[in-house]
């Protein structure tokens, strides 16, 4: 249960960093919420609790799979919010693409032979 505490902490605390920053320097916010901060966290973690290298291959490569979904909501966003839509209509818009997306991918992916 400590652990589980300590990772909830140290994943909060990058967290509320991001933001914090993005406050006052939107670019360098941007910069630390897209580094794979979340991902490497995850395969520490994940490793931490059990040291496996082929289940560590398979969580890794899937990773790379569930980005690929997520990245159009990062175009969408901008453009929305710039075109006066306001900010949780933005994020719902995003929200509901990438779930169509991640969607797609997990009906896709067998059929291409792709591991999730």
């Amino acid at each position: 249960m400590l652990f589980l505490a300590l990772k909830a902490l140290i994943s909060g605390i990058l967290i509320a960093a991001a933001s914090t920053l993005a406050k006052r320097y939107p670019g360098f916010g941007a910069l630390v919420a897209s580094l794979p901060l979340v991902s490497v966290l995850g395969m520490i973690w994940l490793w931490g609790e059990k040291p496996d290298t082929g289940n560590m291959a398979a969580h890794i490569g899937a990773t790379f799979w569930y980005i690929l979904p997520s990245l159009p909501m990062f175009v969408v966003m901008p453009v929305l919010l710039r075109h006066g839509f306001g900010f949780w209509l933005t994020l719902g818009i995003g929200c509901a693409l990438t779930i169509v997306l991640y969607t797609a991918l997990v009906a896709l992916a067998p059929r291409l032979g792709i591991a999730l």
